[in-house]
């Protein structure tokens, strides 16, 4: 099998440190499974923030990965490596990376694959893994969500967002959202959101506190940081829970620990690339027993903004960045590159 496939194969490598223009397409050997690990053909890339900082020079892959940008795809499984015993050659998969996306072919844990969901192309799963293991690990493992409970997402918009407001609502969960436009506010209440606020025209601390009556909201789950934190700590509800995984506000904050202590309030957050392949496999491992039968059932669907080609992969970047899309950016990987 691995006779037939090309060597070299076509990759987007980060030329330096710097904007959407670092990125260049380029050749090198096609990669090797090591034991445990399968390579996929890829058909589809998601592309996320992360990528945009790795490529900045501020998100550096973790030791022993692929240094290309790309931690999620969908394709084809066309290799094998030793103790590999749960997929097998031809199997669909869409998959979480350490790196390597950004090319026809990559390789990624064979535990950190999840079957392609039953109708779902591969450009659509493609948007799956990274949003998914995210929300998952920091929205109903870490700040705990349960039914019935409250969650805040900032930035309903995003890629993130739109997963978390259909996760929740699956799992019987109120949701609110901030977004930065009425175009966005819309889409999210479309996707399940029962109120989404315009931050730009609205106080979201104040707005929360109207539409729970004053409760506040169970969980946040937060992309900003920076001044917004001591603004989301009067948004929770009391024993509320803070999860942050991203810091475009900044990476301080001034928080009065007096009211933690009094509310009994949680800040907790995490990073999902430095996370060791043993617990990316116990999590896949959940999302396919507890959430794939929700996507197969058609109570999760795709939101993809735009796709590309791989050749135009600093124009993605460049709409990644500009945060005017709603929901994932997709690169399409042609068989020829």
């Amino acid at each position: 099998m691995r006779s037939a496939l090309p060597d070299p194969i076509q990759v987007v490598e980060i030329s330096r440190p710097g904007g959407p223009e670092v990125l260049r397409r380029a050749t090198r050997s096609l990669p090797r499974p090591k034991a445990g690990e399968v390579l996929l053909r890829v058909a589809a890339a998601g592309v996320n923030r992360p990528d945009c900082l790795q490529r900045a020079g501020a998100y550096p892959p973790p030791p022993g990965a692929s240094d290309l940008p790309g931690l999620e795809v969908a394709g084809t499984v066309v290799e094998c490596g030793e103790t590999v015993t749960q997929w097998k050659l031809g199997d669909e998969v869409c998959a979480l990376t350490p790196g390597g996306g950004y090319a026809q072919f990559c390789v990624t844990p064979a535990t950190h694959c999840l079957p392609l969901p039953k109708g779902w192309t591969p450009t659509q799963a493609a948007s799956l893994p990274e949003t998914m293991f995210t929300v998952w690990i920091n929205v109903f493992e870490r700040a705990r969500l349960t039914l019935g409970e409250t969650l805040l997402v900032q930035g309903g918009a995003s890629g993130i967002g739109v997963t978390a407001i259909q996760l929740a609502r699956a799992f019987g969960s109120r949701v609110f959202v901030t977004a930065g436009s009425d175009e966005k506010c819309s889409a999210c209440e479309a996707l399940g959101a029962q109120r989404a606020i315009n931050y730009r025209t609205q106080d979201f601390v104040a707005e929360m506190k109207r539409l729970t009556d004053g409760r506040g909201a169970d969980v946040i789950l937060d992309m900003v940081a920076g001044s917004y934190v001591p603004r989301e700590l009067k948004c929770l509800a009391d024993d509320g829970r803070l999860a942050i995984i991203a810091l475009m506000g900044g990476s301080t904050a001034e928080v009065n620990f007096s009211e933690v202590m009094r509310r009994r309030l949680t800040l907790t957050g995490s990073t999902l690339r430095p996370r060791s392949v043993e617990f990316k496999a116990r999590v896949a491992a959940a999302l396919r027993e507890t959430v794939w039968p929700l996507i197969d059932a058609g109570k999760i669907r795709p939101v993809i903004y735009k796709t590309f080609p791989l050749a135009e992969v600093a124009a993605a970047h460049v709409l990644m960045e500009s945060g005017t899309h709603i929901g994932k950016i997709v690169l399409e990987v042609a068989e020829d590159g």
